[in-house]
C-alpha cells in the first residue's frame, strides 16, 4: 500500500461527527489522551494514539448526505475499484462512486444493511497535506 502523508496509516480509522470540531479534538486530546495529527480548516481534524487513528468531522459530513449522521468509518483498502465491486454485488448501497482526490486518495462511500456509512480509501500518491489545505500540528 501506498503511503500518503495526509492520510493516517490505520486500517481502520473511525469518523466521528461534532457540532463543534475543534472543540471536539482539543476535548478528545485532554481527556483520551490523543495527539492532534491534521487540522483541515475548522471542519476536520485527524487524531492519533499509537497505531490508531480517528477523524473528527462536523455533524452532516459523515461519509454521505447530509442527513444527521454522527459516525461513520474510514477504510484503507488496495484496490478501490475492485472493492466497490465487491461491495455492490454483496447488496452495499454505493452512496459515492469512486473519485481521486487532491489530498492522494481514490474514495468511494457505502451503507451496509445497518445503514452504516463507511468511505473505502486507496492512497495514490504520496501528498504534503499543506499542498491541499491541511495544516500538519504532530506528524511524528
Amino acid at each position: 500500500m501506498i503511503e500518503n502523508r495526509s492520510i493516517p496509516s490505520a486500517s481502520v480509522i473511525p469518523e466521528l461527527a461534532y457540532a463543534d470540531v475543534l472543540e471536539a479534538g482539543a476535548w478528545l486530546c485532554e481527556a483520551f489522551g490523543f495527539t492532534e495529527r491534521l487540522r483541515i480548516g475548522d471542519h476536520r481534524v485527524q487524531l492519533v494514539l499509537g497505531d490508531g487513528a480517528l477523524v473528527v468531522t462536523e455533524l452532516g459530513d459523515a461519509a454521505g448526505p447530509d442527513d444527521g449522521a454522527t459516525h461513520s468509518l474510514l477504510v484503507r483498502v488496495e484496490d478501490v475499484d475492485r472493492h466497490r465491486e465487491r461491495a455492490a454485488a454483496a447488496g452495499a448501497k454505493i452512496l459515492a462512486e469512486p473519485a481521486d482526490h487532491p489530498y492522494g486518495e481514490r474514495q468511494y462511500n457505502a451503507e451496509d444493511i445497518g445503514g452504516h456509512r463507511w468511505t473505502f480509501t486507496q492512497s495514490i500518491a504520496d501528498v504534503d497535506p499543506e499542498t491541499w489545505g491541511g495544516t500538519p500540528v504532530d506528524l511524528d
